[in-house]
């Protein structure tokens, strides 16, 4: 197939420091990259390993009901709160 590319100025950078290095011809190199380029885009995502948090005792809480933010205030700052 033939065809008319228009490349950034980067890319043909990069492609001519490729080909200088395999001393190969521009069209092989141009396959070799979009061959490759093209495989990794279409490649399925590779799979994460799952984050799992450890989980630590913390004891009994301090404060009576969590659910007052003003009381939990009150206990954190050492105030004399009732």
């Amino acid at each position: 197939m033939r065809t008319t590319l228009t490349l950034d100025d980067d890319v043909a950078a990069l492609l001519a420091r490729a080909q200088q290095a395999r001393k190969a011809a521009l069209k092989a190199v141009v396959n070799e990259a979009l061959r490759e380029g093209l495989k990794q885009m279409l490649a399925p995502p590779p799979r994460r390993k799952r984050f799992e948090t450890q989980a630590v005792e913390l004891g009994r809480c301090l404060v009576g009901n969590l659910d007052d933010v003003a009381e939990v205030l009150a206990v954190a700052e050492g105030e004399n709160f009732q």
